[in-house]
């Protein structure tokens, strides 16, 4: 199916102008879904597969850079507050929801990793609203075994607001192990978009208050979602996805673990890979937005102010940009630094 791509800017409620795009079948679309990438990470072109490939299978997809990633205006990769992202995208996506044409489509959140986080936050600020979530990776609980010592938080909040945008926390360059096919990751790596410097002290903290609040109150999860998590994730760990399937109280719930994949499962994987997931998620989805879907339990191991403040740009009219260096950016709760976040 044919595919249109557009792009456009809006101004937040903050005076913040934020990019947005989004890609859409030809025909009526069969619902819509609104991407929540992972930190450090864009929707334009790092996303770009995944808003092609669930609008050739009839969805309209609409995706928005965070305040400072992306296109998007702001100190870089700087959350001062997560709730800012939150109502950010809470805003956007619902006043695309009330547009002529989508009033009476079904609405799914898709979150990817830390993007993750945001779409179930979002989706607490309204459970009534949501039809479903995809969860790819999502950051919604601590790994136990890096869970910071109450101490080191106390210490960091301290200096929090004296040293914010400090890019002081320690982290180490993930790609290598988050995009397993070396011609993707190295595409990944040249996005000049994407966020590859040490996360700033704010951040850091912003992230791990805002997991250990969802980690606290899973239970409240309620909309129907499917979690997808790669068994082979060195970057979150798969019992993140697995305590959030358990512990949540909706009735329809799906998991499903891939064996030796890894934590890019929709944009690093070797492409047979990508389409064995994708193609859970059209699954997913499409049973979903049939009007006479009755939901099931499932578990598988097997493998707001809104302004417009610029026209619609296609993509054929800019080029894409090249990076000529490569530094590290936050991603992962599993791994052995202090404030080591899940962050893509």
């Amino acid at each position: 199916m044919e595919v249109e791509y557009q792009e456009e800017y809006i101004r937040n409620s903050r005076g913040v102008q934020l990019f947005t795009c989004r890609w859409l079948p030809l025909s009526s679309p069969k619902a819509l879904v609104f991407l929540c990438h992972g930190y450090g990470m864009e929707c334009s072109d790092f996303m770009k597969g995944c808003g092609t490939k669930l609008a050739s299978y009839g969805y309209a997809v609409f995706g928005i850079d965070y305040e400072g990633h992306g296109r998007s205006m702001g100190a870089r990769c700087y959350i001062k507050k997560f709730d800012h992202i939150v109502n950010d995208c809470s805003n956007y996506f619902k006043y695309i929801s009330g547009q002529v044409g989508y009033r009476n489509k079904r609405r799914f959140l898709y979150g990817e990793s830390m993007g993750g986080a945001v779409s179930l936050l979002i989706h607490r600020k309204d459970p009534t609203f949501w039809h479903g979530a995809i969860l790819v990776a999502p950051m919604c609980k601590i790994s136990e075994k890096v869970k910071p010592h109450p101490l080191v938080i106390s210490m960091l909040t301290r200096v929090e607001d004296v040293i914010p945008r400090w890019k002081i926390v320690p982290t180490k360059d993930v790609i290598d192990a988050a995009f397993k096919d070396p011609v993707k990751r190295e595409e990944i790596r040249a996005n000049t978009l994407i966020y590859q410097e040490k996360p700033r002290l704010k951040t850091a903290l912003e992230m791990l208050r805002a997991s250990m609040g969802l980690e606290d109150s899973l239970s409240k999860v309620t909309l129907p979602f499917f979690v997808l998590h790669g068994e082979a994730d060195t970057v979150t760990d798969p019992e993140v996805s697995r305590a959030l399937y358990e512990q949540a109280s909706s009735e329809d719930k799906t998991m499903k673990l891939y064996p030796g994949m890894w934590h890019g499962l929709t944009s690093g994987e070797p492409d047979h890979n990508i389409d064995i997931v994708f193609g859970d998620i059209i699954s997913w989805l499409d049973k979903r937005s049939e009007d006479d879907y009755i939901p099931e339990k499932q578990f598988s191991d097997n493998v707001g102010g809104i302004e417009v403040v610029s026209p619609v740009v296609k993509m054929s009219e800019r080029k894409p940009r090249r990076s000529k260096t490569h530094g590290s950016y936050l991603c992962g709760w599993k791994g052995r630094r202090m404030l080591h976040h899940s962050a893509m």
